[in-house]
C-alpha cells in the first residue's frame, strides 16, 4: 500500500440492515482514517468506525445532494493525496447504480491505488426481505434491474422500451418512485400485460420496511393514495404473486419496533441480538461503561486472603470477569478459591463461572437480595466469612441481610459503572424525531443515566408515547422514583426474562 498517495475503499454498505454489511466491508470501515459515508448507510454501521477516524457525510436523495458527485470524487482524491486511508461507503453496492464507477475513474486519473468492495444490492435483498425472489423456475428465469431516475420519455433515452417491457420476465426499478406514472406508462405502451403484478417496497430490509402491492393498471393510483415514496423499489413480473406465502419478515413479532438498548457497550450485544432476530430495530444507547476500581487495594487485600473465607457470592457477568482478571494481574489463578463456596446470581452468571470450570454451590430462583438470603440461610453459617465482589453502587441490602444470618461479609468494589457519554446526541435526535417505541432498562444505573441524559425541560415531550421494559422490580423502582411509567417489567429477571415480557406485551 502506498501510504504516501493513500488508498481507497469503495465498499457497499448493504440495502439498510446492518447485518448484511460483508466481513471485508466491516474491516474496510474498522480501519478508515476517512470515513466517506451516503444517506442510505445503516448509522449502526458508523459504530465501527475507529474513533478517531474523520467521518464526513455526503448524503444524496432524488430531491436533495448535500454534495454534487464531482464533489464526492474531489473529496476522496484530497484526502487520499493527503495520504489518508479513505473508505467510501454507500447504500446498497458501489457499482450497481451506485456511480461508483465514476469514482474509480477520477481515482486512476490521479494515480490513487483503489479496491472496490462489492455489497448486496437493493435489487435482489429488498424484494427476499418482502417474500418477493426476483427468479422462480415456475415464473421466470430473466431479470433486468433498471434505474428508476432516468426520465423515461426523454428523446435519447438509453432505455429500449420495445425491448424492455416484454423481453425479461422480472424488472426492477430502483429509486424510480418519482417516474412511477411514466415507468407503467412505458411498460403498457410497448406491450406489457395491464395485469401484471406490481410490487413497491419502500425502507427495505429496515423494521420500518413497507410494500404494496397492485398490478400495472391500479398500482400508479394505489401509490397516490398511499403517499408511497422513495427510498424505494419498482419490481414487476409474475413473481410479485408468491409474497403473500414467502412473506417472512414482516412476520416476525417484534417487526416495525424500535427499541433503545441501555446496557453498558460491553454486554448490549446479547440483548440486541435477541430483540434484532425478532425483527426490532435497536439503537444502542450504553448509559453506562464498566471502568476499573479507582484503588486495587482492597481487592488485593482479598485476594491474599481468599484462604480465610467460606464463601464468594457473584452477582454478575461483570463481577466475575474483573475479579478473575485482576487475580491473574497479581500472580493467581483459579487454584486460590480451593475450598470455597461459590454462589452465582442468575444463570448468566453461574455460566460465567462454568466456564472457568468452577463448580457454582448454590443459585437462587429469584435474583433480588431478599430472595438470595432466603436461600442462604442454612446453607451459610453464623461466624463464615463471606466475600462480595461487585460494582461500586451495589445495593447494600445483600451484605446487610447476610450480616443478619451471623456471617462476616466483606465487600470489595470489583469495577465501577460510569455515565457514558456515547451517542447522546443520537439518541436525542431518534426521541425528538418520535423515531423510538421502547427504552429497555436492565439495571438501576442504566436507568439513572439515562434519564440524566434527557434535559430536564424535554423529558416528559421526549418519553411521551415510548413504552419503558424493566428486567425486575429494583430497576422498576428506581425508573418510577425517576418518573418513568414502567409498562413492561420481567418475571424472570434475565435479559431471556426481558425478552420474553416484551414479546407478551407485544401480542396482548
Amino acid at each position: 500500500m502506498n501510504k504516501e498517495k493513500g488508498y481507497v475503499y469503495l465498499v457497499g454498505a448493504g440495502p439498510g440492515d446492518p447485518g448484511l454489511l460483508t466481513i471485508k466491508g466491516k474491516e474496510c470501515i474498522a480501519n478508515a482514517e476517512v470515513l466517506v459515508y451516503d444517506r442510505l448507510v445503516s448509522p449502526k454501521l458508523l459504530d465501527y468506525a475507529n474513533p478517531e477516524a474523520e467521518l464526513i457525510y455526503v448524503g444524496k436523495s432524488p430531491e436533495r445532494h448535500t454534495l454534487k458527485q464531482e464533489e464526492i470524487n474531489q473529496l476522496l482524491v484530497e484526502k487520499a493525496l493527503a495520504g489518508k486511508v479513505v473508505t467510501r461507503l454507500k447504500g446498497g453496492d458501489p457499482f450497481v447504480f451506485g456511480r461508483g464507477g465514476e469514482e474509480a475513474e477520477t481515482l486512476v486519473e490521479h494515480g490513487i491505488p483503489f479496491e472496490v468492495v462489492p455489497g448486496i444490492t437493493s435489487a435482489i435483498a429488498v424484494p427476499a426481505y418482502a417474500g418477493i425472489p426476483v427468479t422462480h423456475r415456475d415464473f421466470t428465469s430473466t431479470i433486468g434491474i433498471i434505474t428508476g431516475n432516468e426520465d423515461p420519455t426523454k428523446e435519447e433515452t438509453s432505455i429500449d422500451w420495445s425491448k424492455l417491457a416484454t423481453g425479461m420476465g422480472t424488472l426492477i426499478f430502483l429509486m424510480g418512485m418519482a417516474n412511477l406514472p411514466k415507468i407503467v406508462g412505458q411498460l403498457l405502451a410497448h406491450g406489457r400485460p395491464a395485469e401484471t403484478p406490481v410490487g413497491l417496497i419502500r425502507w427495505g430490509t429496515r423494521p420500518e420496511q413497507e410494500t404494496l402491492v397492485g398490478t400495472l393498471a391500479d398500482i400508479v393510483e394505489k401509490a397516490r393514495e398511499a403517499a408511497f415514496a422513495n427510498p424505494a423499489i419498482i419490481i414487476v413480473g409474475e413473481v410479485v404473486t408468491l409474497r403473500e406465502k414467502l412473506r417472512w419478515f414482516e412476520q416476525k413479532p417484534l417487526f416495525g419496533r424500535r427499541i433503545v438498548v441501555t446496557r453498558a457497550r460491553e454486554q448490549a450485544s446479547a440483548l440486541t441480538s435477541a430483540l434484532e432476530k425478532l425483527g426490532a430495530q435497536v439503537l444502542e444507547f450504553p448509559a453506562i461503561e464498566i471502568a476499573p476500581p479507582l484503588d486495587w487495594e482492597p481487592v488485593d487485600a482479598a485476594i491474599t486472603a481468599l484462604p480465610e473465607y467460606q464463601w464468594i457470592i457473584f452477582t454478575s457477568v461483570n463481577g466475575v470477569e474483573q475479579f478473575f482478571r485482576r487475580l491473574l494481574a497479581v500472580g493467581q489463578d483459579v487454584r486460590s478459591l480451593y475450598g470455597l463456596k461459590i454462589c452465582a446470581i442468575g444463570p448468566k452468571t453461574r455460566e460465567a463461572l462454568e466456564k472457568l470450570a468452577l463448580k457454582v454451590e448454590y443459585m437462587p430462583e429469584e435474583y433480588v437480595a431478599e430472595a438470595i438470603v432466603e436461600g442462604l440461610k442454612g446453607r451459610v453459617q453464623p461466624g463464615e466469612k463471606v466475600l462480595l465482589p461487585r460494582a461500586d453502587i451495589a445495593r447494600k441490602a445483600l451484605p446487610q441481610a447476610l450480616t443478619e444470618l451471623g456471617a462476616e461479609v466483606r465487600e470489595v468494589t470489583v469495577y465501577r459503572t460510569v455515565k457514558s457519554e456515547r451517542k447522546v446526541d443520537r439518541l436525542l435526535s431518534a426521541l425528538r424525531n418520535k423515531e423510538i417505541d421502547l427504552v429497555t432498562f436492565t439495571s438501576s444505573s442504566t436507568v439513572r443515566n439515562f434519564v440524566a441524559a434527557l434535559p430536564p425541560e424535554e423529558k416528559e415531550p421526549l418519553m411521551e408515547g415510548v413504552r419503558v421494559a424493566s428486567i425486575g422490580p429494583i430497576t422498576t423502582k428506581t425508573a418510577r422514583e425517576l418518573g418513568l411509567e414502567v409498562d413492561i417489567s420481567a418475571r424472570e429477571y434475565t435479559i431471556e426474562g426481558l425478552v420474553k415480557a416484551i414479546l407478551e406485551h407485544r401480542s396482548s
